[in-house]
């Protein structure tokens, strides 16, 4: 249902937006949808298994009218970004050994430096308390300009490095200032990046920032995309926010840009359904 709803047109007759909406809500295992449609000043809530009220902070965010998904989208530029306490996550403290997640997000990124999009993604706090989150750009290791999907058990960094490795990166780059599909899918043992609904297999790298250390004296070489962690999410106490992170000099990696949709799976999505939740982007690219 939800593939028919959301590709069943033809050129020069869009789908319309609820109907877009409509079919993602009926796609098994939605926990979220935040369509963004709300005006400034207004808790962003969800459709899916509970609203999950998203409360602005350090700021207000001002509505867009333009987004692929609803029509709307929220503008990320200064301070602002949005959160839910741990208390209220609910279903959305997804996590487990073998438990798997997908994160599906349509944005408008301004290009040249880190953005968190949406999770539970905290990198201070006890030492850390990541659990899973969708990142545009993570330079540090080989995630440059590209999407990002990263997947923490313990919170804390990866031994011996000093942050947090374990992400996938999409082999392509995420354009500047035009609206695309960023996502990514984990599955329990490994994480895949998608733009635009497409996987992109990345050949094993030397991952930058890895040599020197304790059992890796020539660097760490491994693939991106797919990028093997069999370890599980753990239960760590994050908040869920939308467009920054904590950090150890306070809330950063803050996304430039607008985000016009956010969805959460508490299962990972085929390449399939991929293609299917980017179709707002790729069929409203093609139609202009």
């Amino acid at each position: 249902m939800a593939t028919l709803l959301l590709g069943s047109f033809r050129k020069g007759t869009p789908v319309r937006h609820d109907d877009r909406i409509r079919a993602i809500v009926s796609m098994p295992n939605l926990v979220a949808l935040w369509d963004f449609s709300e005006p400034e000043g207004q808790e962003r809530k969800a459709k899916g298994v509970a609203q999950f009220p998203l409360k602005e902070t350090a700021g207000s965010l001002p509505r867009a009218n333009e987004g692929p998904l609803s029509g709307y989208s929220a503008v990320f530029a200064g301070d602002a970004f949005l959160s839910l306490p741990n208390a209220q996550t609910g279903r959305l403290n997804i996590h487990g050994k073998n438990q798997a997640v997908s994160v599906v997000a349509y944005v408008k990124w301004q290009g040249g430096q880190t953005g968190f999009v949406g999770g539970m993604w905290n990198e201070y706090k006890d030492g850390g308390k990541r659990q899973y989150g969708l990142f545009v750009s993570l330079p540090y290791y080989n995630g440059r300009n590209q999407v990002c999907g990263h997947i923490s058990r313990t919170g804390k960094p990866t031994p011996p490095f000093p942050y947090s490795i374990d992400y996938s990166a999409s082999k392509q780059e995420v354009p500047a200032n035009e609206w695309v599909c960023v996502a990514f899918s984990y599955d329990g043992k490994h994480i895949r990046s998608y733009l635009n609904g497409v996987f992109q297999e990345r050949a094993p790298e030397l991952i930058d920032h890895t040599t020197g250390f304790d059992g890796y004296p020539n660097g760490l070489t491994q693939s991106k995309n797919p990028y093997y962690f069999p370890d599980g999410m753990g239960n760590n106490g994050s908040d869920f926010t939308v467009g920054a992170v904590l950090l150890k000099a306070g809330m950063g990696n803050r996304f430039r840009g607008q985000i016009g949709g956010l969805a959460v799976f508490d299962r990972a999505l085929t390449n399939e359904e991929m293609k299917t939740m980017a179709e707002p982007v790729v069929k409203r690219r093609h139609n202009e």
